[in-house]
């Protein structure tokens, strides 16, 4: 069901490697970027301030991918250069919302 994401869920999508992947932010996926990330409200307080690091999108998105299906992770940050960091916006918006607000 890659490349599906359902709003509703929390869910947000991004090509990688021309690909759409769907970005899915479980509750497994959460707990392991707060693992690596430290926690998840500093992480959107410093996305609130400006202060994200592409590194650290990279392992948000890493972590929240639906099916790793062969990717790397040097693939995912790699995704987000080229797509451009406005078009990496939306979908890290997505997560963070979800983060913040849950689902619906």
């Amino acid at each position: 069901m890659s490349g599906h994401a359902n709003p509703l869920r929390g869910e947000a999508a991004i090509r990688i490697t021309g690909e759409l992947r769907t970005l899915r932010p479980s509750f497994t996926a959460l707990v392991a970027a707060e693992e690596e990330l430290g926690p998840l409200f500093a992480l959107v307080e410093r996305a609130g301030n400006g202060e994200l690091r592409l590194a650290e999108i990279a392992a948000l998105f890493w972590h929240c991918l639906e099916s790793r299906g062969g990717l790397t992770r040097e693939a995912v940050g790699e995704a987000i250069l080229a797509n451009g960091l406005t078009a990496s916006t939306k979908p890290l918006r997505a997560l963070l919302s979800a983060i913040l607000q849950g689902r619906l």
